[in-house]
């Protein structure tokens, strides 16, 4: 079967970095204590990476994630995606940046029961205000890319967890974003759904989807052309 390629941004060249982090940090009261997941991240992500972030529990890898998918905003220090300011955009530019430049991709899956695999995809276009028409193209070339066009009509409950997955990341690439921010996107899987998975993953990734994964799994990150651990509110380049 000839799977369709999802669009990726010409201009996310591997030698031209994407984001671009300085003294980044966050702090948050949480009851009657201060804390601070991140204390100072310096860092620049180039187009065309496939990046993994691990650390220990608790260490800050869930916050940086959200930072990077425009979902919250750094405390202080500078951040950027291209040429939005995350640290400094209006909600309405953090959304638009969500909705068109960044897929997400779950633990969980996130799908909707209830929905088609088609119809789950679907939904993850419904804020770029696209026609119909180029809605079922959309839908339908994510599905062929991740080999699931024979399961559009399916619902979740009828799919394997490796094939929920894939709805997910279907649903996610259906936008075409510039990058794709997964947490433990294989934690749910066993070993060969999981390696089903990373396939994928690297396979985008090799079209020049640009990759960043928070994961506890060796197995993600040794895919990986950056490996980072965050550890104690600041980031390092364990890549060997």
């Amino acid at each position: 079967m000839t799977i369709t390629r999802p669009h990726i941004d010409p201009t996310d060249s591997a030698a031209q970095p994407i984001y671009r982090l300085a003294g980044v940090a966050k702090t948050y009261q949480q009851k009657k204590r201060v804390v601070k997941p991140l204390t100072g991240v310096d860092l620049e992500i180039r187009g065309g990476d496939f990046v993994t972030i691990q650390g220990p529990t608790g260490g800050g890898k869930s916050t940086l994630l959200q930072l990077l998918g425009a979902l919250d905003r750094p405390t202080s220090g500078r951040m950027t995606l291209g040429d939005t300011d995350l640290a400094g955009a209006s909600n309405t530019a953090l959304g638009a940046v969500r909705a068109r430049e960044i897929g997400f991709v779950f633990q969980g899956f996130n799908l909707i029961p209830t929905l088609t695999a088609s119809e789950n995809v679907d939904m993850g276009l419904e804020p770029l205000g696209l026609d119909a028409a180029e809605r079922r193209v959309r839908v339908a070339d994510a599905l062929a890319h991740v080999g699931l066009a024979d399961r559009a009509d399916h619902r979740p409950g009828e799919l394997s967890g490796g094939q929920q997955q894939r709805v997910a990341i279907a649903r996610a690439i259906a936008k075409r974003p510039r990058v794709l921010l997964a947490d433990e996107p294989t934690g749910n899987l066993d070993e060969s759904m999981r390696d089903e998975i990373l396939d994928l993953l690297q396979a985008l990734n090799d079209d020049g989807l640009t990759l960043i994964v928070v994961t506890h799994d060796s197995a993600v990150a040794r895919r990986a052309s950056r490996r980072l651990r965050l550890e104690k509110g600041t980031i390092r380049d364990i890549t060997r």
